[in-house]
């Protein structure tokens, strides 16, 4: 930057330079030439007046009578009748020259050497250059100084901005001297600090639900591949444990998924997903556990909407709902998908008697369970969707009513109305 500042700086001094001080070196150099010719006229006027007056009273002139020039300029005199009287140092090659006429016909004629008059000349233009040059002396060395000045602060900021990159950047109170850079750092301190806080708590959110996770899942695995594997196995057990397996390896994957972002600090770029499509797919894995429970499963809502979310993040958090929903609920259980002017709604809604008194938003702390559970299925649910920008909340405790909150897409096509019955 301080190269680019200096560089630049030079460009605009010698444009600048070049345009007021080409045109100032001309005016200097005309200015010179004008006032000899000017200077010679003048003297060539007052020796005719003074001819003029002696030969009005019948004087004879003589060289000695006529007034000294300068000592660069020849006077000549010359009368009707022939006679010439010179004045002054004799004058070779180029001159230039200044003539006056008295009444009587004699003709005065002064000249001065055209060399003289160039050198003087271009002493003039060498001042301006030499005022040019030191211009631009002057504003390349403050354009310098101003760089490192605005330079410094700038790679400092970038060296801490590298530091808030790499998750180890800590708030540290700077000034610089400039408004606009301190603002920056401010700014840069207030964030560094936020994201040391959500980098930590994604980090440890994702520790332990990795470990938590890992063994039952494994555990789990092996018991349905004994299950699949068994002889004589009828084709419906056989059915449920493959779609077991599926549910095992997606969670599997999840696992995978929250270790490497424990790894990496929570880096992964989120693509838009519809919002139909996990729905759609998590409908398809629970109606048979609900069928079997004798409880329906219904979708409404809009259609066709976008949130910005991973996909596996939504499947974990409304599987979570409707096992919450199967377990503790009642009733037909609705999933509603709806649009607000700041987010994606996905509502899930059943008949049962609610939350129990005493608990309302507790629900949502670990190891707090309203059955035989662990209590740490809805916890979870609510940090994989505040990781992903969204937010889970208990809208209404009887009957149990979870509202997902998702950051919408504002490009995704009209929605489209799903029949269903109300949430």
């Amino acid at each position: 930057m301080r190269r680019r500042l200096v560089v630049s700086t030079l460009v605009l001094s010698l444009v600048a330079v070049t345009v007021f001080g080409v045109p100032l070196a001309v005016a200097a150099y005309r200015l010179v030439h004008d006032e000899t010719v000017r200077r010679l006229q003048r003297t060539a006027d007052a020796i005719a007046t003074s001819v003029q007056i002696r030969a009005e009273r019948d004087e004879r002139v003589t060289s000695s009578d006529i007034p000294k020039t300068q000592e660069d300029v020849r006077a000549i005199i010359r009368y009707p009748n022939g006679r010439v009287i010179r004045v002054g140092p004799r004058v070779s090659g180029a001159q230039l020259t200044a003539q006056a006429r008295t009444t009587d016909g004699i003709l005065v004629t002064v000249a001065t050497p055209r060399a003289v008059v160039e050198r003087t000349s271009i002493l003039g233009v060498l001042v301006v250059a030499a005022i040019g040059v030191l211009a631009v002396g002057v504003t390349v060395g403050l354009a310098y100084l101003q760089a490192r000045r605005l330079a410094w602060p700038l790679r400092d900021l970038a060296w801490r901005a590298d530091r808030l990159g790499s998750g180890e950047s800590l708030p540290a109170r700077r000034h610089y001297g400039t408004a606009e850079v301190d603002r920056i750092a401010e700014v840069l301190d207030k964030s560094a600090a936020r994201i040391a806080k959500l980098l930590q708590a994604e980090r440890a959110f994702a520790s332990e639900a990795s470990h938590q996770l890992r063994t039952p899942l494994a555990a789990l695995s092996m018991r349905l591949e004994e299950i699949e594997s068994a002889a004589n196995t009828p084709d419906v057990v056989q059915e449920e444990a493959q779609a077991a397996l599926a549910q095992v390896s997606r969670l599997a994957d999840v696992v995978e998924q929250l270790m490497a972002a424990a790894r990496s600090g929570g880096d992964e770029v989120m693509e838009p997903v519809f919002v139909d499509d996990v729905v759609d797919q998590q409908r398809a894995e629970w109606e048979p556990a609900f069928r079997r429970g004798n409880r329906e499963l219904r979708i409404a809502g809009d259609r066709g909407l976008r949130a910005r979310v991973s996909a596996s993040t939504l499947s974990q958090v409304i599987a979570t709902l409707l096992d919450n929903a199967l377990v503790h609920g009642d009733g037909t259980t609705t999933v509603r998908v709806s649009s607000t002017a700041q987010s994606v709604v996905v509502e899930v809604t059943d008949e049962g008697p609610g939350v129990p008194p005493g608990l309302g938003q507790q629900v949502f702390d670990k190891h707090v369970s309203g059955g035989h559970g662990t209590g740490l299925g809805l916890a979870l649910a609510r940090s994989l969707a505040e990781a992903d920008g969204g937010r889970l909340l208990l809208a209404r405790e009887r009957p149990a009513r979870f509202a997902l909150f998702l950051r919408p897409i504002r490009d995704e096509p009209a929605p489209r109305r799903v029949v269903g019955g109300p949430a």
